[in-house]
């Protein structure tokens, strides 16, 4: 088969990767390429259709897996009020299992004790442990009296 055929195939295949995202026809574009490369060094079509189904094989059972995990996993950065969790804030308005104020990144939040038995005095040092809304859900750093 000549290779203009097989990048005319592996072209086929890459625009039916871009609608699907399987990372399947993208895969298989490149053992197209593969196979064209073979063509292109004067192989026949037996060594064409070897050389396509080793380089599709070693994509599909190779790389996909390891693409599907990596595509699969949380991004490192946190963003908007997610990237909140976890900072330390200072205590502006006793906090209770109820209500509160701190000031945390620099703006004032409401806030409201984890533990409900807790009531943190002005001044205390928090950490943030979860955002609901724009409610700062907190735990003292250091034992309360």
């Amino acid at each position: 088969m000549p290779w203009f055929l097989w990048l005319l195939a592996a072209a086929a295949l890459g625009a039916a990767e871009f609608f699907t995202l399987t990372l399947v026809f993208g895969l298989l574009a490149g053992a197209a390429l593969v196979a064209a490369v073979v063509a292109g060094v004067g192989i026949g079509l037996l060594g064409q259709l070897l050389a396509l189904g080793a380089a599709a094989a070693a994509g599909l059972v190779l790389v996909r897996p390891v693409a599907l995990r990596h595509m699969a996993q949380q991004p490192l950065t946190r963003e908007g009020s997610d990237a909140l969790i976890g900072k330390r804030a200072e205590v502006v308005q006793e906090v209770t299992a109820s209500h509160g104020l701190i000031k945390l990144a620099g703006e004032e939040w409401s806030a409201r004790a984890l533990d409900e038995s807790h009531v943190i005095p002005v001044g205390a040092l928090v950490d943030v442990m979860e955002i609901e809304g724009a409610t700062a859900i907190v735990y003292p750093r250091e034992l309360l009296p």
